[in-house]
């Protein structure tokens, strides 16, 4: 496994394995690995011949400059993880200049899909998704791009982007990893005090009871249900439950709207903000 740390180096790296007939798969990443990234590293080493990992902590996505400050930045653990794995061929972990040496000013049009959920309650985020995502298409220019299920607006929107932008890459949505207890296993969750930690398993089992109310209760009132059980669990605070069709991301009013059906969720652990998801009807 090689590290390189500037355009150039990935390039030539991806230039030679091209020249070998290799296939390319890329796992973009904000570092601070945990099982799940190795989850997506493994499917790319499973479909492709020549797995490249991105570590980079991308500024432009971030709309609160405290929680920039404060996200885990661990290089070297990172790239110990996935030597030890074995199934990456290359690490590119480049600095801010390194990927933006002057402002991206792009901005993108996600339609409805942007506007909901963390679209309303993170102004611009997905706008920093897609510079940094297209930019690494661009450098690496992969045949396929791993992303995980946990992140399931992002997903949505990154399948839009390169749609948009007419380029021939498959995305991949992996399935979520999560611990024994049912917490969706987050780079986040190391931030998460002793109490936080104890009852943040309670999204997941909250999520899971609420499937077996499909046929006794609407979406609406699954949601009051969900919401009101979330709030009662000691540190834990709702910021959004929305139930939508999987593929548009919109409301449903009813479970026969679509053959696809989402519970998303976000809760505050403490000061920590995780994210969540079920799927009701696919």
């Amino acid at each position: 496994m090689k590290v390189v740390s500037t355009v150039a180096e990935l390039k030539n790296a991806v230039s030679q394995a091209r020249r070998d007939n290799k296939t390319i798969g890329l796992v973009p990443t904000m570092g601070a690995l945990h099982a799940g990234h190795l989850s997506l590293a493994t499917a790319a080493a499973e479909q492709c011949d020549f797995v490249v990992v991105s570590i980079f902590v991308n500024p432009t996505q971030f709309n609160n400059p405290d929680d920039l400050r404060t996200y885990p930045r661990t290089i070297d653990a990172d790239t110990a993880l996935l030597l030890h794995a074995g199934t990456v061929n290359l690490v590119f972990a480049p600095s801010v200049e390194e990927v933006y040496p002057e402002p991206d000013t792009r901005q993108f049009d996600f339609g409805s899909l942007g506007s909901v959920m963390e679209g309303a309650y993170r102004p611009g985020h997905f706008n920093g998704v897609a510079q940094v995502v297209s930019r690494l298409f661009d450098f690496v220019g992969p045949d396929k791009a791993f992303f995980g299920e946990k992140d399931f607006q992002q997903l949505a929107i990154v399948r839009k982007m390169t749609a948009d932008l007419g380029l021939k890459i498959d995305i991949v949505g992996c399935p979520i990893v999560r611990q024994a207890n049912g917490l969706a296993i987050s780079s986040r969750n190391t931030l998460l005090d002793p109490e936080a930690l104890v009852n943040a398993p309670q999204i997941h089992a909250i999520l899971v009871l609420s499937t077996t109310e499909l046929n006794t209760l609407t979406p609406q009132e699954l949601i009051a249900d969900v919401s009101e059980q979330i709030n009662a669990t000691p540190t834990l605070r709702l910021e959004y439950f929305d139930i939508v069709d999987g593929r548009t991301l919109q409301p449903v009013s009813a479970w026969s709207d679509s053959d696809y059906i989402v519970g998303c969720i976000t809760v505050y652990a403490g000061k920590v903000r995780l994210i969540d998801n079920i799927t009701y009807k696919k």
